[in-house]
């Protein structure tokens, strides 16, 4: 009898390499993922600021003063921002003891009106409820203590990313230059190509969300202010800016202010009022602003955008989740122009599920057939 082979061994061979292949890229990516994650996020700050320095440039001043003033003002935003945060979580954190008490306020009246519709609570219920809120508090002072200590560390090592955006604005055609000269001269105008997509997706990303954040930090904090939250523009700034995750973004920033509302609000309308104002800032945030103001740039399909903001988060944490977007627009882009790549484009993409989309037209049509 003639043994059957299961799989080829030359396609057991690859899978056997791919799968070294991406072990080595994941422990090269950990092991250095602090040298790395400023970098990338140095890139896409870049882009974010070329505008700018164009414009400076526009107006005729040398490149060097142009990047200079540029760096300088994406600085005064950030770090300006970041230490706003911080200076707002060291008022939190002198406030904990109060809103400790204003929890164990708020769960007695709790027990007391589930006593009135159920029954009495026992002591040890109560006792136990108790305990949890205060390790809660408790363990968020520590929390807050590290995540302060943490923040100035981070500020400390990524200091160097504004050096970072200066050179790669300075050299921005030196590097297109460069892999022009490692590669075939045959290949220059598809490489040409996909740099110019590439480099016009990012920008378009990076200025779309940055305004769609700034847009939705007034909105966040208004309506956190008219609902009756602690803290409302605290939580209204660290809302708008989990947005720059997609997806999950809205999600982590609303589960702040909404754990505040719940453990030291007023009534159980303020919870409410969080959940109503979540709902409909998600609505417009998904459904008005960001198409209307990123166009669609990434056309990378939610499924593979929700994995790689996961694997992005395991890899490099927060700053992960944020770079991997627009490195999978990129990835999609080069895909799409190097032939052999195409199917993994296709798959990627957002298109080949056009017929099965809701549409404003499908719905008209589908309540007319009904009529």
């Amino acid at each position: 009898m003639t043994n059957k082979k299961i799989l080829p061994t030359d396609l057991l061979t690859k899978l056997v390499i791919l799968m070294l292949f991406f072990l080595l890229l994941y422990t090269f990516l950990v092991e250095f993922r602090n040298f790395l994650y400023p970098i990338f996020l140095g890139i896409l700050f870049a882009y974010l600021l070329y505008p700018v320095a164009k414009f400076f440039e526009r107006l005729s001043i040398p490149r060097i003063p142009g990047i200079l003033l540029s760096v300088i003002l994406g600085i005064f935003m950030v770090y300006g921002t970041i230490f706003f945060i911080y200076w707002q979580l060291r008022f939190l954190l002198k406030d904990l003891p109060r809103l400790e008490a204003q929890a164990v306020k708020n769960l007695d009246i709790f027990f007391g009106q589930i006593e009135a519709q159920f029954g009495t609570v026992s002591e040890a219920q109560q006792l136990n409820f108790k305990e949890n809120i205060s390790r809660f508090f408790q363990a968020s002072t520590d929390n807050l203590d590290l995540i302060l200590t943490a923040t100035a560390q981070t500020i400390f090592t990524v200091f160097i990313m504004p050096v970072y955006v200066f050179f790669l604005l300075y050299y921005r055609n030196k590097y297109r230059d460069f892999i022009l000269m490692v590669l075939p001269e045959k290949g220059h105008q598809k490489t040409d190509q996909i740099i110019k997509e590439i480099s016009v997706v990012i920008k378009k990303y990076m200025g779309g969300v940055t305004v769609v954040v700034l847009i939705l930090c007034v909105l966040n904090s208004l309506g956190l202010y008219i609902v009756g939250v602690k803290y409302w523009l605290l939580f209204g700034l660290i809302s708008a800016i989990c947005n720059f995750i997609p997806y999950f973004g809205t999600i982590i920033g609303f589960a702040f202010p909404l754990v505040m509302a719940l453990l030291t609000g007023d009534g159980p309308g303020t919870a409410v009022g969080v959940v109503i104002l979540f709902i409909i800032i998600q609505f417009t945030e998904n459904n008005i602003l960001t198409p209307s103001i990123t166009g669609g740039q990434v056309r990378v399909n939610p499924f593979f955008i929700i994995l790689s903001v996961l694997i992005g988060g395991i890899i490099w944490g927060v700053p992960g989740m944020f770079i991997v977007v627009p490195l999978m627009a990129s990835i999609r882009i080069i895909c799409e122009k190097v032939e052999i790549l195409k199917p993994w484009a296709f798959l990627i993409g957002n298109s080949g599920t056009e017929k099965y989309e809701i549409t404003t037209n499908k719905v008209k049509n589908f309540f007319t057939r009904k009529t």
